[in-house]
């Protein structure tokens, strides 16, 4: 490292097998630019040792501790960059790399991804496609706004990810405890768009998530994961599916109204991960958040692309264009293992062999609790993915890979009425707060 150049610094690593293949690249740029790399972790550091130059260990998810740390790196080295994927993170690291006068969003578009009400706000302004909306606090507001809005209604938390608190309510009589449901979640929400719910129109298609890099307000898409969901009134994501030769990448309606929503936002540097709908209206964004996708989608996407996410992150980071250039033609998808019931898990397996079989994980540690929604949220036990020519050969794959996983577990009663929802325990995935979608 040579010190003159400078450090990166990353705020949240994530956990290793959701984002060792990202901070590999990164440690590999950066050590070809002669920069150092500094981590500011919650976490107690073990793999990542072998790719920082410094770990602080801080609580990241308290603003004022973050901060605080990250201003004391600051005085002692020369910051050339700073990066964070992390969803409950990315608004005071924003905040941050505007202060520090490097790359980032802007603290507009900071702001208006992570605020779920400040992007319809800004998108219906721009008059782009959206659907009714209202934020709510209080039950009799949110029966008004569904009423106004008309049925079937989404409710979410104004900012709370990987689908915790979506609920869909097809009419009058089930809005009550879809409010209940939303505001549960927005209430353990503890960031300072914590404590309301939205009520927004519930529209019908395909859903999709779109990872792109943004350089100085160009809009330069990666690749497109087509999403595969739960059954209603929950939204979990149970599957993502990247094709290189995606044809909506080249839609010209699709990426006109993504260009005009970033530039809406403000968002001015670095990688945006955007959930839309496929509606009859034409493409409807649902959120625009200031992060890499989760459920390693941008792993799927190099697999499937060649796309290395961590390559073109370090490029915005520092100020380059990023060369988004394909260098594979293949499929790539991941399907999360989920029980059918509440359940204490005593052990998962995963096949070590299968066609096409690129990687596959248990997500949680013997003695888990797995609570479906409402009761709890990303129950997922396994995870498989594989690669394939062609999108029929990799749905085929997947599912012959996630039968072939095995699950020994009881039943579990289910949580009292009023009981405050539950994360599973030594969930792998709990540092990556995928974006919700309605």
């Amino acid at each position: 490292m040579n010190e003159a150049n400078g450090v990166l610094l990353v705020i949240g690593s994530g956990l290793k097998l959701y984002r060792e293949y990202l901070v590999s690249s990164i440690h590999r740029c950066a050590r070809a630019a002669g920069l150092g790399l500094v981590l500011l972790n919650n976490l107690k550091p073990t793999w990542q040792h072998a790719y920082f130059d410094e770990i602080v260990h801080t609580d990241v998810f308290d603003a004022d501790e973050m901060l605080a740390a990250a201003r004391e790196v600051a005085g002692r080295h020369r910051i050339a960059g700073l990066m964070c994927w992390d969803e409950p993170v990315v608004l005071a690291a924003g905040e941050l790399a505007a202060e520090l006068g490097v790359p980032g969003l802007s603290v507009d578009g900071v702001r208006g991804c992570r605020d779920k009400n400040r992007t319809r706000t800004v998108l219906t302004a721009e008059g782009l496609p959206q659907p009714g909306y209202a934020l709510t606090t209080s039950l009799d507001e949110a029966r008004a706004a569904a009423a106004r809005i008309g049925y079937p209604v989404v409710l979410k938390p104004r900012a709370m990810g990987a689908s915790i608190g979506v609920v869909y309510a097809a009419d009058e009589s089930e809005v009550d405890a879809a409010f209940g449901v939303a505001m549960g979640a927005a209430t353990v929400d503890q960031s300072r768009y914590g404590g309301g719910a939205i009520v927004e129109g519930y529209v019908s298609g395909p859903e999709i998530s779109i990872d792109a890099a943004v350089h100085k307000g160009e809009y330069l898409p990666m690749f497109v994961a087509r999403k595969q969901t739960g059954d209603q009134p929950y939204f979990e994501e149970v599957g993502h599916v990247v094709d290189a030769d995606d044809p909506l990448l080249h839609d010209t309606e699709l990426m006109d109204v993504l260009t005009r929503a970033h530039r809406a936002l403000g968002v001015a540097d670095g990688i945006t991960h955007t959930e839309v709908r496929l509606t009859d209206r034409g493409p409807l964004i649902i959120e625009v958040n200031g992060r890499l996708g989760g459920d390693l989608i941008p792993f799927l996407g190099r697999t499937a692309t060649g796309i290395d996410p961590g390559e073109i992150l370090f490029a915005v980071t520092t100020g380059q264009r990023p060369a988004v250039t394909l260098t594979r033609h293949a499929v790539a998808g991941i399907r999360f293992g989920y029980p059918d019931h509440d359940c204490l898990v005593h052990e998962v397996t995963v096949p070590g062999e299968a066609p096409g079989l690129v990687l596959a994980s248990p997500m949680i540690d013997p003695g888990s609790t797995l609570r479906l929604p409402p009761g709890g949220y990303l129950a997922r036990h396994s995870f498989v993915v594989c690669e394939a020519g062609d999108p029929e050969t990799c749905a085929q794959r997947l599912d012959t890979a996630a039968a072939l996983v095995r699950i020994d577990a009881d039943p579990v009663d289910p949580p009292a009425p009023g009981t405050a929802f539950e994360m599973p325990a030594g969930l792998l995935d709990v540092d990556e707060h995928e974006g919700v979608s309605a």
